[in-house]
Protein backbone atom coordinates (compact mmCIF):
# COMPACT_ATOMS: atom_id res chain seq x y z
CA UNK A 1 0.00 0.00 0.00
CA UNK A 2 1.08 3.26 -1.02
CA UNK A 3 -0.23 6.63 0.53
CA UNK A 4 -2.06 9.12 -1.63
CA UNK A 5 -0.76 12.49 -2.18
CA UNK A 6 -3.59 14.02 0.09
CA UNK A 7 -4.53 13.50 3.27
CA UNK A 8 -6.67 10.33 4.01
CA UNK A 9 -7.94 7.67 1.16
CA UNK A 10 -9.79 9.22 -1.90
CA UNK A 11 -13.56 8.76 -0.93
CA UNK A 12 -14.81 5.80 -1.85
CA UNK A 13 -18.52 7.36 -1.21
CA UNK A 14 -18.55 11.06 -2.14
CA UNK A 15 -21.57 13.72 -1.35
CA UNK A 16 -23.59 12.60 -4.24
CA UNK A 17 -21.44 13.28 -6.75
CA UNK A 18 -21.09 9.31 -8.10
CA UNK A 19 -23.91 7.03 -8.19
CA UNK A 20 -23.32 3.76 -6.28
CA UNK A 21 -23.15 0.91 -8.66
CA UNK A 22 -26.16 -1.53 -8.17
CA UNK A 23 -27.57 -4.03 -9.64
CA UNK A 24 -29.75 -2.63 -13.10
CA UNK A 25 -33.52 -3.98 -13.41
CA UNK A 26 -33.96 -2.91 -17.32
CA UNK A 27 -33.81 -5.86 -19.48
CA UNK A 28 -30.46 -7.13 -21.21
CA UNK A 29 -29.65 -8.32 -24.44
CA UNK A 30 -28.17 -11.64 -23.76
CA UNK A 31 -29.38 -13.91 -21.05
CA UNK A 32 -26.71 -15.75 -18.69
CA UNK A 33 -23.28 -14.74 -17.12
CA UNK A 34 -20.39 -12.86 -19.13
CA UNK A 35 -18.09 -15.29 -20.75
CA UNK A 36 -14.29 -14.48 -20.25
CA UNK A 37 -14.41 -14.92 -23.76
CA UNK A 38 -17.02 -12.02 -24.19
CA UNK A 39 -15.01 -9.46 -22.42
CA UNK A 40 -11.43 -10.15 -23.82
CA UNK A 41 -13.37 -9.80 -27.23
CA UNK A 42 -14.65 -6.44 -26.51
CA UNK A 43 -10.76 -5.57 -24.96
CA UNK A 44 -9.07 -6.98 -27.88
CA UNK A 45 -7.80 -3.61 -29.32
CA UNK A 46 -6.07 -0.74 -27.20
CA UNK A 47 -6.89 3.13 -27.25
CA UNK A 48 -4.21 4.33 -24.76
CA UNK A 49 -4.80 6.21 -21.67
CA UNK A 50 -1.94 6.06 -20.30
CA UNK A 51 0.82 8.39 -21.43
CA UNK A 52 3.36 5.73 -21.00
CA UNK A 53 4.02 1.93 -19.98
CA UNK A 54 4.21 0.21 -16.77
CA UNK A 55 6.71 -2.31 -15.97
CA UNK A 56 4.98 -5.82 -14.02
CA UNK A 57 7.83 -5.89 -11.42
CA UNK A 58 11.10 -3.86 -10.78
CA UNK A 59 13.35 -4.51 -13.05
CA UNK A 60 10.99 -6.00 -16.18
CA UNK A 61 10.17 -4.14 -19.32
CA UNK A 62 7.29 -1.13 -19.11
CA UNK A 63 5.76 -2.60 -21.60
CA UNK A 64 2.04 -2.91 -20.45
CA UNK A 65 -0.27 -0.07 -21.32
CA UNK A 66 -3.43 1.21 -19.66
CA UNK A 67 -6.09 1.36 -22.65
CA UNK A 68 -9.45 2.82 -22.31
CA UNK A 69 -13.24 3.15 -23.60
CA UNK A 70 -15.74 5.62 -22.73
CA UNK A 71 -17.24 3.16 -20.06
CA UNK A 72 -14.06 1.38 -18.65
CA UNK A 73 -10.11 1.46 -18.99
CA UNK A 74 -7.98 -1.79 -18.53
CA UNK A 75 -4.77 -3.51 -18.80
CA UNK A 76 -3.48 -7.31 -19.61
CA UNK A 77 -0.66 -8.12 -16.97
CA UNK A 78 0.70 -10.38 -13.95
CA UNK A 79 -1.20 -10.86 -10.86
CA UNK A 80 1.29 -10.16 -7.84
CA UNK A 81 -0.70 -11.26 -4.73
CA UNK A 82 -1.57 -8.26 -2.04
CA UNK A 83 -1.74 -9.55 1.19
CA UNK A 84 -1.74 -5.63 2.78
CA UNK A 85 -4.54 -4.72 5.52
CA UNK A 86 -6.38 -6.41 8.36
CA UNK A 87 -4.05 -9.12 9.77
CA UNK A 88 -5.15 -13.08 9.47
CA UNK A 89 -3.92 -16.05 9.00
CA UNK A 90 -2.33 -15.90 5.72
CA UNK A 91 -1.81 -12.32 5.42
CA UNK A 92 0.09 -10.83 8.43
CA UNK A 93 3.83 -10.22 8.85
CA UNK A 94 4.95 -13.67 9.20
CA UNK A 95 3.59 -15.24 6.15
CA UNK A 96 4.70 -11.84 3.70
CA UNK A 97 7.92 -9.75 4.79
CA UNK A 98 6.55 -6.81 2.84
CA UNK A 99 2.86 -6.71 4.91
CA UNK A 100 1.90 -3.74 5.99
CA UNK A 101 -1.77 -3.21 8.21
CA UNK A 102 -3.31 -0.52 5.73
CA UNK A 103 -4.89 -0.23 2.56
CA UNK A 104 -5.17 3.19 0.98
CA UNK A 105 -9.08 2.40 1.43
CA UNK A 106 -11.01 1.49 4.14
CA UNK A 107 -14.18 -0.30 4.88
CA UNK A 108 -17.07 1.96 6.35
CA UNK A 109 -16.02 1.29 10.00
CA UNK A 110 -12.79 2.90 8.82
CA UNK A 111 -10.87 -0.09 9.05
CA UNK A 112 -8.41 -1.19 6.40
CA UNK A 113 -9.71 -3.89 4.08
CA UNK A 114 -9.56 -7.58 4.57
CA UNK A 115 -7.15 -9.50 1.69
CA UNK A 116 -7.96 -12.76 2.69
CA UNK A 117 -11.42 -12.29 2.39
CA UNK A 118 -12.52 -9.08 -0.18
CA UNK A 119 -11.41 -9.75 -3.65
CA UNK A 120 -9.95 -6.19 -4.28
CA UNK A 121 -7.56 -4.81 -6.94
CA UNK A 122 -4.57 -2.27 -6.58
CA UNK A 123 -4.03 0.51 -9.22
CA UNK A 124 -1.08 2.99 -9.66
CA UNK A 125 -0.60 5.60 -7.37
CA UNK A 126 -1.07 9.22 -9.67
CA UNK A 127 1.86 10.14 -11.73
CA UNK A 128 3.17 11.36 -15.24
CA UNK A 129 2.32 7.71 -16.41
CA UNK A 130 -1.45 7.74 -15.64
CA UNK A 131 -3.64 9.33 -12.85
CA UNK A 132 -7.13 6.82 -12.33
CA UNK A 133 -8.78 9.72 -10.80
CA UNK A 134 -8.99 11.35 -14.21
CA UNK A 135 -10.84 8.31 -15.42
CA UNK A 136 -13.36 8.21 -12.52
CA UNK A 137 -11.45 5.39 -11.37
CA UNK A 138 -11.56 5.22 -7.22
CA UNK A 139 -11.74 3.29 -4.03
CA UNK A 140 -14.70 1.22 -4.66
CA UNK A 141 -14.87 1.54 -8.28
CA UNK A 142 -16.23 -2.20 -10.25
CA UNK A 143 -13.47 -4.48 -11.77
CA UNK A 144 -14.03 -7.33 -13.90
CA UNK A 145 -11.14 -9.67 -13.95
CA UNK A 146 -10.50 -12.36 -16.41
CA UNK A 147 -7.77 -15.28 -16.21
CA UNK A 148 -8.09 -18.36 -18.34
CA UNK A 149 -11.77 -19.06 -18.61
CA UNK A 150 -12.53 -17.46 -15.37
CA UNK A 151 -13.99 -14.44 -14.66
CA UNK A 152 -14.12 -12.19 -11.12
CA UNK A 153 -15.40 -9.18 -10.19
CA UNK A 154 -13.75 -7.44 -7.59
CA UNK A 155 -13.54 -3.65 -6.30
CA UNK A 156 -10.45 -1.07 -6.16
CA UNK A 157 -9.17 -1.58 -2.54
CA UNK A 158 -5.47 -0.25 -2.79
CA UNK A 159 -2.83 1.70 -4.51
CA UNK A 160 0.39 0.54 -5.32
CA UNK A 161 3.98 1.78 -6.54
CA UNK A 162 3.55 4.72 -9.63
CA UNK A 163 5.61 2.67 -12.22
CA UNK A 164 4.19 -0.90 -11.38
CA UNK A 165 0.71 -2.47 -12.42
CA UNK A 166 -0.98 -5.97 -11.94
CA UNK A 167 -1.63 -6.71 -8.41
CA UNK A 168 -4.92 -7.71 -7.00
CA UNK A 169 -5.99 -9.12 -3.13
CA UNK A 170 -5.17 -12.91 -1.62
CA UNK A 171 -9.08 -13.56 -2.00
CA UNK A 172 -9.14 -12.27 -5.94
CA UNK A 173 -6.15 -14.24 -6.84
CA UNK A 174 -7.67 -17.35 -5.13
CA UNK A 175 -11.00 -16.78 -6.64
CA UNK A 176 -9.13 -16.78 -10.26
CA UNK A 177 -7.35 -20.06 -9.06
CA UNK A 178 -3.77 -18.36 -9.19
CA UNK A 179 -1.78 -19.43 -6.23
CA UNK A 180 -2.40 -16.78 -3.36
CA UNK A 181 0.60 -17.24 -1.60
CA UNK A 182 1.88 -13.91 -0.71
CA UNK A 183 5.78 -14.89 -1.06
CA UNK A 184 5.89 -17.77 -3.85
CA UNK A 185 2.30 -17.40 -5.70
CA UNK A 186 0.73 -15.02 -8.09
CA UNK A 187 1.18 -15.97 -11.98
CA UNK A 188 3.44 -13.90 -14.15
CA UNK A 189 0.83 -12.93 -17.28
CA UNK A 190 -2.41 -13.63 -18.62
CA UNK A 191 -4.63 -11.63 -16.17
CA UNK A 192 -6.99 -8.75 -17.57
CA UNK A 193 -8.41 -5.89 -14.93
CA UNK A 194 -11.02 -4.19 -16.34
CA UNK A 195 -12.21 -1.24 -14.15
CA UNK A 196 -15.78 0.49 -15.07
CA UNK A 197 -15.47 4.17 -14.98
CA UNK A 198 -17.92 5.92 -12.68
CA UNK A 199 -19.05 2.86 -10.71
CA UNK A 200 -19.04 2.15 -6.84
CA UNK A 201 -19.94 -0.35 -4.81
CA UNK A 202 -21.10 1.16 -0.85
CA UNK A 203 -20.08 0.05 1.32
CA UNK A 204 -16.69 -1.05 0.15
CA UNK A 205 -16.55 -4.26 1.74
CA UNK A 206 -19.81 -5.18 0.13
CA UNK A 207 -18.45 -8.50 -2.43
CA UNK A 208 -21.94 -9.65 -2.96
CA UNK A 209 -22.80 -6.12 -4.32
CA UNK A 210 -19.33 -6.02 -6.32
CA UNK A 211 -20.72 -9.15 -7.99
CA UNK A 212 -23.79 -7.74 -8.80
CA UNK A 213 -23.06 -4.40 -10.03
CA UNK A 214 -19.78 -6.30 -12.10
CA UNK A 215 -22.32 -8.54 -14.08
CA UNK A 216 -24.72 -6.52 -14.86
CA UNK A 217 -21.76 -3.86 -16.16
CA UNK A 218 -20.01 -6.19 -17.59
CA UNK A 219 -23.03 -7.42 -19.21
CA UNK A 220 -23.53 -3.62 -20.77
CA UNK A 221 -19.78 -3.76 -21.58
CA UNK A 222 -19.99 -6.18 -24.08
CA UNK A 223 -23.27 -5.77 -25.32
CA UNK A 224 -22.09 -1.92 -26.03
CA UNK A 225 -24.51 -0.24 -23.79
Amino acid sequence: MLPLSRPGPVPASGAGSRPAARPGTGDTRSAGPVSAADLLARVRDCDPVSKGRYRTDAGRPADVPVCGTDEAVYWKADLDVDCDGRPGDRCNSRTDPHFTPATAYTQSDGRALDAERLPYVVVPEPGEIWDHRADDVHGGSVAALVHGDRVRYAVVGDVGPRDLIGEASYAAAESLGIPADPQGGGVASGVTYIVFKGSEVEPIEDEGAAEKAGERLAREFVDGR
